[in-house]
């Protein structure tokens, strides 16, 4: 067995956003992250990403951390939550903006459209320093030049953010601010060094790496792993009808997830209590064994 030797700088991290209940896409993530962290000796922390109010449900960030610890997923340290963290993210923004790397725009996507004949910004509002009258948006600029990071099984990756998106935005017209900006500050302030997380995100990080050199900020080590996909090739959320998981029976969802994610847990362990299967998990996990795929689909669990 190859084990990696314990590493106590090793701070790992699971950030459900608190849209509706955990389903077995984001306890995929949340296994495969703490096996990761505990398997290196790490801290694994948990996040609420709960930034964008207009979206969350009414009491899932509480049933998010029911489920976490029923299925034996315990976290170090205490939960935190973005909607707490508003003025650190004010004070970069205004940062941002009073070193000339960020900008005001009013461009609405319909605008952004008929300009570039795509969703990537033209940079119609570069330069814009004085806020305007009308709702608008805060832009980062980005470089014409590529970003390249190895993902640990997704290998070698890069981007041009200018042609493919372009200045990107920090805070929304409605005055929320956007995931990008937050992520990176979180990962930051708490010390994250390594970030274990779907594939769905995959195009993100590199805004977020170009966002963590504006800062002067650490980069973490990135494994995305593959997103399970319904019948129809869509991601598992609340708005595919993703069926939360149950709290009942832990042993086959914690069976599946090492499956999906290549680890081979022995027979022995169907029935077994949730905390011998994730310490099995921990003691023999193997981040290679993971499938690098993007997208896998979803399978009947037993």
């Amino acid at each position: 067995m190859n084990q990696p030797a314990p590493d106590s700088t090793y701070i790992g991290r699971f950030a459900p956003s608190p849209t509706g209940p955990l389903h077995i896409g984001s306890l995929l993530t949340a296994v495969a992250s703490y096996a990761d962290a505990k398997a290196h000796g790490g801290q694994w922390l948990v996040r609420m990403e709960d930034l964008d109010p207009p979206r969350e449900m009414a009491g899932a960030a509480d049933r998010i951390l029911e489920t976490l610890q029923h299925f034996g997923l315990h976290w170090d340290g205490d939960v935190l939550y973005q909607s707490r963290r508003q003025a650190r993210y004010q004070s970069t923004v205004q940062q941002l903006l009073d070193q000339g790397l960020a900008y005001y725009c009013t461009c609405s996507r319909a605008q952004i459209q008929a300009r570039s004949g795509s969703n990537t910004y033209p940079g119609t509002c570069r330069g814009c320093s004085i806020p305007p009258l009308k709702p608008h948006a805060i832009r980062l600029q980005v470089k014409d030049a590529d970003i390249h990071f190895e993902d640990a099984l997704q290998g070698p990756l890069h981007c041009n953010l200018q042609q493919q998106g372009g200045d990107f935005v920090i805070q929304r017209k409605d005055h929320l601010y956007a995931y990008h900006l937050a992520v990176v500050l979180d990962d930051a302030d708490q010390g994250i060094t390594h970030i274990v997380r779907g594939s769905d995100l995959l195009e993100s990080t590199f805004a977020h790496w170009h966002l963590q050199t504006v800062l002067s900020l650490p980069h973490p080590h990135y494994a995305h792993l593959p997103v399970i996909v319904n019948a129809d090739g869509q991601k598992l959320s609340k708005q595919t009808h993703a069926e939360p998981i149950p709290l009942a029976a832990p042993a086959p969802y914690l069976m599946y997830c090492l499956q999906t994610l290549g680890q081979q847990p022995p027979a022995t362990l169907n029935g077994a209590s949730a905390h011998s299967i994730l310490q099995w998990a921990c003691e023999h996990w193997q981040l290679e064994r993971v499938p690098p795929a993007r997208y896998l689909p979803q399978q009947q669990i037993r």
